[in-house]
């Protein structure tokens, strides 16, 4: 049995609201090993050998089931956690300043044309690359002032889920990525 990381869109966000403890129970109750979560802001690992796409289908709904929310999940391996990390176009910011890079990991992809729509609204040194089938946001003044940030919306990008750097790495050795470059 290996590790899947399970990264929910939107929670602790607009009324969207699941307990840690009480995710951790639905994991278990659906078969899942080993249940963790990081932070409360939709970080789940778990132990199963399902394969990503079959996993959030259950997960999604498990979590309506349980918590009377419709959230998308995106599932994925450590291989795929570790492809994305290797994919970081932003090393050296990574580095730097991991809280400033914003992983954005995607259910089906980044959508035709969002990247240079993002970038339309890039402010001063702001940057996004699409990488891995994910984009990666470097926000040199911070998420919160950032326009192009608040465009990168589903409609426009996608159904993806961000994250900050430090919680990529974190993530990643929660799931046995021992020795995780940052970028």
């Amino acid at each position: 049995m290996t590790h899947r990381i399970i990264l929910f869109r939107g929670m602790n966000t607009g009324g969207v609201r699941a307990p840690v403890a009480e995710q951790r129970v639905m994991a278990e109750a659906m078969g899942l090993k080993n249940p963790r979560t990081l932070l409360a802001s939709g970080n789940l690992v778990v132990e199963s050998d399902a394969p990503p796409e079959a996993l959030e289908r259950d997960i999604e709904a498990a979590m309506e089931r349980t918590f009377g929310l419709k959230v998308a999940a995106m599932v994925r391996t450590p291989a795929q956690w570790a492809a994305l990390i290797a994919a970081n176009p932003y090393p050296g910011e990574a580095a730097a300043h991991p809280s400033k890079l914003l992983l954005m990991v995607m259910k089906d992809g980044v959508r035709p044309g969002a990247l240079g729509a993002l970038r339309a609204f890039a402010v001063g040194d702001e940057r996004v690359e699409a990488a891995a089938g994910a984009l990666f946001f470097w926000h040199p003044d911070g998420l919160g002032q950032s326009i192009m940030a608040g465009k990168a919306t589903p409609r426009l990008v996608g159904m993806g889920t961000g994250r900050n750097w430090n919680t990529v790495i974190k993530l990643a050795e929660m799931v046995g990525l021992k020795r995780v470059a940052s970028g």
